[in-house]
């Protein structure tokens, strides 16, 4: 989920995944062709989309300072906050790493629900005044769906289903009693899953209620939220597994390295076609300089294959994808994250000594958890 960027706030990038465009479409279809003349018959269609222009607009800006309240809290605890990316179902922001203590883990997660609650309580004021100072309903109208909204969102945020607000609150709070952040992260991962389990189950009911798109919507979003959960709990099993385990320990030790001056043609046929391998280690005179990827390859016109070296199109060491033999997993992963070509090359004194891809991970992963059951 990366998406495109558009800007940076206080430090922050931001970015915008395709799947945010559908959203910002059937809200503001929603309010202008919906909401808006349903409570305030009379006015113009003009009027109407203009109200919910304003509307949607505020809205995502509130989903924005929700998710930069997140990330000045991580910053502040000396969590590396990549950025923010704003997607179909709201908002994320990208950190390093996780809270390293259920206090910091609170934190960071109830600020969000608590920006949201002094954002409804912003736009409720001015509805209010608005209200008894006689405004148009086309500022008090827009002012108090954006105070019910963040309410909403606030709520529903803070329902304990890992990983939402409330949910990593409820973690936190498990992790503090049993001092097991693994134990704590399984049970509140659970609550996701039947949280979601609820959300499908409602959003049928609203089907069969013929509430069409307020049902499909809840369906959606437990299906997403499932997932997440899933996803959440595989990710810290991941880390818990591997930490301690150092780079050594994973990579495949000395493979087949291709030469800085081969042309791409020649990669093609003698080593891609005739290899399992998706990449190569670089080398130039013995030392490893780089990898190259069949996808990087694919992403040439082939016409320039007969000219182009791996050189030219290969990605440097100095783009982070090498790791030390001692290093730690968990940094190796931000690398292999980081680097987009899920492998880094493992290197001591400007010589190669293995690589590690996403396939080694995973297949240590396995043989770990053979080797767990069959102890068990």
């Amino acid at each position: 989920m990366q998406g495109f960027r558009v800007g940076s706030i206080f430090g922050f990038e931001i970015r915008i995944d395709l799947s945010w465009l559908l959203i910002v479409f059937l809200v503001l279809w929603t309010l202008s062709t919906g909401l808006f003349p349903a409570n305030y018959p009379g006015l113009s269609s003009a009027t109407y989309f203009g109200m919910g222009l304003v509307a949607t607009l505020l809205f995502f800006a509130s989903l924005l300072a929700h998710e930069l309240s997140h990330s000045f809290v991580a910053r502040n605890k000396g969590i590396p906050v990549e950025g923010i990316t704003l997607f179909i179902f709201g908002g994320v922001s990208r950190t390093r790493m996780e809270a390293e203590n259920p206090g910091d883990e609170f934190q960071i997660a109830i600020i969000g629900p608590l920006t949201s609650v002094v954002l409804a309580a912003f736009f409720g004021l001015i509805w209010f005044i608005g209200r008894n100072a006689g405004w148009s309903v086309v500022v008090t109208g827009v002012t108090s769906y954006l105070a019910s909204i963040n309410l909403i969102l606030a709520i529903f945020n803070m329902l304990p289903g890992f990983p939402l607000d409330g949910g990593r609150v409820f973690r936190s709070i498990l992790w503090k009693y049993t001092g097991n952040k693994k134990k704590a992260t399984q049970i509140a991962s659970n609550g996701g899953k039947w949280l979601a389990y609820l959300l499908i189950a409602l959003g049928f009911w609203e089907l069969f209620g013929s509430a069409l798109l307020g049902g499909l919507w809840l369906i959606l979003i437990g299906w997403f939220l499932y997932n997440a959960a899933e996803a959440s709990y595989e990710e810290i099993l991941v880390r818990t597994t591997l930490e301690g385990v150092k780079a050594r320990e994973i990579m495949t030790p000395y493979p087949e390295t291709v030469n800085a001056d081969l042309t791409l043609q020649d990669l093609v046929d003698k080593y891609f076609l005739s290899r399992r391998y998706q990449s190569f280690p670089v080398t130039q005179d013995s030392h490893p300089i780089g990898i190259i990827t069949l996808n990087q390859v694919k992403d040439v016109p082939r016409e320039e294959w007969v000219y182009r070296t791996v050189k030219d199109t290969m990605i440097p060491t100095d783009k982070e994808v090498t790791a030390r033999p001692e290093e730690e997993m968990s940094q190796v992963l931000e690398k292999m994250q980081e680097s987009g070509v899920r492998r880094v090359l493992v290197t001591q004194n400007s010589s190669l000594k293995g690589i590690i891809t996403a396939n080694d991970v995973a297949s240590w992963l396995q043989r770990q958890r053979d080797l767990g059951r069959q102890m068990g």
